[in-house]
């Protein structure tokens, strides 16, 4: 790896350890550069501004969260093993660290006044959904769509609340997704 690339990915690591430790996107471009051992001039350099180091280091939580996804997708025997695995995947280990769990909540927020942030939340949902959606069509028809919002929804708003809940994990979050589940799919019976 060559050295701006290398720099960028430093960047983007001491970014998401500062809003990890911080607990919001409430810190300096400076204090980033110096966890990542360069000068504040150079992270400029690299990104622009604040808003785009803060983009960058989402876009590499999302890609954490899509090989998450692919690697549970490869192991999914049949649609309801593919939908379980996306469950499982929103509420991995590596999903689930501080450090990812602050940069999501973070990035909820900036995606409030961000266009580049709202669009790579429009991204997250949209693939989710089809995601989703794919491997309900099998199990629940037309109304597929429908079950897949309602899901996607549940993985959302259950990850934020077992995120902000000390005693919260992924596993408990997931169990509650495939109960929902396991009762949307009895509806349809």
């Amino acid at each position: 790896m060559s050295a701006e690339p290398k720099r960028r990915a430093q960047l983007v690591e001491a970014t998401i350890a500062e809003i990890g430790d911080v607990g919001s996107l409430n810190v300096t471009v400076s204090r980033i550069a110096k966890r990542a051992g360069m000068s504040s001039a150079l992270a400029f350099h690299y990104f622009g501004d604040k808003e785009q180091i803060f983009l960058a280091a989402m876009r590499y939580i999302l890609t954490v969260y899509g090989a998450e996804v692919r690697g549970a997708l490869v192991t999914a025997d049949g649609p309801r093993q593919r939908v379980e695995a996306l469950i499982r995947a929103s509420f991995s280990s590596a999903n689930f660290r501080r450090e990812a769990i602050a940069a999501w909540l973070n990035f909820y927020v900036l995606a409030q006044t961000s266009e580049g942030a709202r669009r790579l939340l429009r991204i997250y949902r949209r693939r989710l959904h089809s995601n989703l959606v794919h491997g309900l069509r099998p199990l629940a028809g037309d109304v597929a769509p429908g079950v897949a919002q309602r899901i996607a929804g549940l993985i959302d708003g259950l990850y934020l609340r077992h995120a902000l809940d000390p005693e919260g994990d992924g596993q408990t979050a997931a169990a509650l997704v495939f109960h929902a589940l396991d009762a949307e799919l009895r509806t349809l019976r």
